[in-house]
């Protein structure tokens, strides 16, 4: 077993299990009091009910500290993050992969929003977006987010992500899906451009641009006017534009399957 990454959750492993290639997340944080262990065990006995092509499938789990860890399948071409911002991006994934990705990240959380209850990711991002080797695109780490003991601004620790955060996460709200479907817009703007969300801004200056001065990223004039309105919708002040999360998640999917259409004629 070998160490693929540490972040703000604990370290990631690449391990043999039974013949079958899985990833095993560590948690840092193991000195969890009884409340915490049961939250722990909620969390992944939703995991464990969970079945969608866009999800990463979860496989087991440790339950007793000083070892709490996750077990899920592997996915060899690691986060989207790191697979958008690599040399030569553009030549692996052109416009037509790229949004079948968006599509995909779409169908993965709007499977979450329809449990009942919903289950709301509170991190979306492209870190958190996983990448098999045939490029299709699962969500992962949506069951820890609730486990997190800090949010972004009580934190000490400068693992967080306030790229993609929603306004109301950064100023330490209350969040619901509409928290995800803000983020996915960033996602969607990020596989747009191939560019770094706030690359020119410190993570406490975003917190400031985004979270109270009500700043978002620029959206070039040449994007596809088709992508840049479901980017807007996503990042709109007031998401009653549309009758509720379900139809955001719904409407994204239609236009990205008329897109995909004219993309292939």
């Amino acid at each position: 077993m070998h160490c693929l990454l540490s972040g703000s959750f604990g370290t990631v492993h690449h391990a043999d299990w039974h013949g079958s290639e899985v990833a095993v997340k560590i948690l840092m944080e193991q000195d969890f009091d009884t409340e915490r262990i049961k939250e722990f065990l909620r969390e992944v006995a939703i995991m464990k009910r969970l079945r969608h092509p866009n999800i990463v499938l979860f496989m087991g789990a440790v339950t007793q500290p000083p070892n709490l860890s996750i077990v899920t399948e592997y996915l060899s071409r690691g986060s989207l993050y790191r697979l958008l911002h690599k040399s030569g991006v553009r030549e692996v994934l052109d416009e037509g992969r790229r949004l079948s990705m968006a599509y995909e990240v779409a169908k993965g959380m709007s499977y979450l929003h329809k449990r009942n209850p919903p289950i709301v990711h509170r991190e979306l991002k492209s870190p958190n977006l996983l990448v098999d080797k045939k490029y299709t695109v699962k969500v992962c780490d949506f069951g820890l987010s609730r486990l997190k003991a800090n949010t972004f601004l009580s934190s000490k620790s400068a693992a967080g992500t306030p790229e993609w955060m929603a306004p109301e996460v950064l100023r330490d709200g209350p969040s619901n899906e509409k928290s995800d479907v803000f983020s996915f817009g960033v996602i969607l703007w990020e596989l747009a451009t191939l560019q770094q969300p706030w690359n020119n801004l410190n993570p406490a200056q975003v917190v400031a641009a985004v979270g109270f001065k009500g700043k978002r990223l620029d959206i070039p004039r040449d994007l596809n006017p088709q992508v840049a309105i479901i980017i807007e919708a996503c990042w709109a002040k007031f998401v009653q534009v549309f009758n509720s999360i379900t139809t955001d998640y719904r409407i994204c999917l239609m236009t990205f399957l008329s897109m995909q259409v004219s993309l292939l004629q």
